[in-house]
């Protein structure tokens, strides 16, 4: 592989990490001693060390990180069904001809932990499963019924491995206030939380595996919660210009503009950083940037407000303003997805797989971990606000789009055409870039919007059916759809 760009090439970078902490794109890493294998080990010195990482009565040595980064990460270097089949034949076996019992229970003790802390990996990967079932059946053939008490896998196909794949944000219930669905009713405050709201709850379902696919293949194909989480950041970028969009005059537009601007603000504030770079950089969108009278009305204190925001957003020196914004937040905070997974691609190719004597660098596996494990941590912190299930619907509603740019482009220009008169657009500040996220767009199940519009259904009747007599007004249905027109628009009127 090519080192990253900027990083040193020389072999040394290979055993030190601080040779490439000079690139701006690698985040400093809490180094853990590694003893003999600061240099490199082999399979079998890792295999050793996860062994011996157990006492006689199967407890786990207190400092057992490097145990976990041999679990988490050694799919980099080999397939897990290849390292149990290494364990058993290479290790336990030889083990076993030698009469050395100590050493076998030891490894049970191990599979026994791999078992009962990665079970997901034994659901997921039936190779895994399988040789897991033989490794069983070899050993009760040789008489060992302790050992086969060890290894039971049993307990895996009683784990619900979908709430371990699909982690839930808690909804406050007890919430029943009204509330208006109009878009223009909303504050910034209640959009920027549902945002947020939505924004946590696709974080939250990426896993570990899906990091590790995507580092591998670079990109998001056959990784679909990954790839559903860059959908719902193209599609609030999408929906931020069609709201500016849907209005008629340019005062109108410009107080939509507006808005967003106080979303923007309002997501700041909450550390929201990734739906913050989907709202500016829906409102940098050329479509939008063009509307030369729309931005007269845009007052210059929201104006400079917006280049503050740009500029903090800005690719400009790899997100420097960014990471330094990101790195002085504590407790609840939503990165910028796209930025932490190039530095994770960055990473994984300035650093060799093995250095010499084909040795596994654990410098690297070590890094990685920690570079994932920092962006898994974030998922367990909880979510600071409340969220009203009414919005929630009508919005995840509002941005299933169906609309290319060509349309949005289209749109734009009917609102303002093409002036040869207008001067040139200069911005000056560097745009907001979020190239990894292109070209993905919503894919959504017919069943999950089904269910959508009936629970938005029920929410407009529950809001603005006040005399419970199950009928709304024409007029204000008309009031609700013009405040989502470009979602409305696609669904029977009935």
């Amino acid at each position: 592989r090519q080192p990253a760009q900027g990083c040193s090439t020389g072999p040394e970078a290979a055993l030190e990490l601080k040779q490439i902490s000079h690139c701006s794109s690698l985040a400093q890493v809490t180094m853990v001693p590694l003893g003999h294998l600061a240099k490199g080990a082999t399979l079998e010195d890792l295999l050793e060390t996860c062994i011996q990482s157990f006492d006689l009565e199967g407890n786990a040595r207190q400092n057992n990180q490097l145990l976990k980064i041999i679990l988490t990460m050694h799919q980099f270097i080999i397939s897990s069904a290849d390292m149990l089949q290494k364990l058993i034949f290479s290790t336990y076996f030889n083990a076993l001809e030698k009469k050395s019992s100590m050493l076998c229970v030891k490894i049970c003790y191990f599979v026994r932990y791999w078992i009962t802390e990665f079970w997901v990996m034994f659901k997921m990967d039936s190779k895994l499963n399988k040789t897991m079932e033989e490794f069983q059946e070899l050993v009760k053939a040789n008489g060992e019924e302790s050992h086969c008490h060890l290894i039971d896998t049993t307990q895996i196909n009683s784990r619900d491995w979908s709430r371990k794949l699909t982690q839930r944000v808690k909804t406050n219930t007890s919430k029943k206030r009204k509330v208006s669905l109009l878009f223009d009713h909303l504050e910034p405050e209640e959009l920027s939380d549902h945002l947020t709201y939505l924004e946590f709850k696709s974080f939250r379902r990426i896993s570990f595996a899906d990091y590790q696919n995507y580092i591998v293949n670079s990109c998001v194909k056959e990784n679909p919660t990954m790839e559903r989480s860059i959908a719902l950041c193209n599609s609030i970028s999408q929906w931020v210009q069609l709201m500016v969009l849907s209005k008629p005059t340019p005062q109108l537009r410009a107080e939509v503009f507006i808005k967003f601007i106080h979303v923007a603000q309002k997501l700041h504030q909450l550390q929201n950083f990734n739906t913050l770079m989907a709202v500016i950089g829906g409102l940098c969108h050329s479509s939008i940037s063009r509307l030369k009278e729309t931005s007269s009305y845009v007052p210059h204190d929201v104006t400079k407000v917006f280049n503050e925001m740009t500029e903090l957003l800005s690719s400009y020196r790899n997100y420097d303003s960014y990471r330094r914004a990101y790195n002085e937040c504590t407790s609840f905070k939503i990165p910028i997805l796209g930025v932490h997974l190039k530095d994770l691609i960055s990473l994984y190719e300035a650093m060799p797989d093995y250095l010499e004597d084909k040795k596994v660098n654990i410098y690297k596996l070590y890094s990685l971990y920690n570079h994932i494990n920092e962006l898994i941590q974030l998922q367990e912190i909880p979510l600071p606000l409340e969220a009203n299930m009414d919005l929630v619907h009508l919005l995840t509603l509002s941005l299933d789009l169906y609309y290319t740019e060509d349309e949005i482009y289209e749109l734009s220009y009917a609102r303002e055409p093409r002036s040869h008169r207008a001067a040139p657009l200069t911005p000056s500040k560097p745009p907001v870039v979020a190239d990894w996220a292109s070209g993905v767009s919503p894919k959504p199940d017919p069943k999950t919007i089904s269910k959508h519009v009936q629970r938005m259904v029920d929410s407009v009747f529950k809001n603005y059916d006040h005399d419970q007599d199950g009928y709304i007004s024409q007029e204000e249905f008309e009031k609700i759809a013009a405040s989502f027109p470009f979602s409305f628009c696609v669904m029977a009127k009935d």
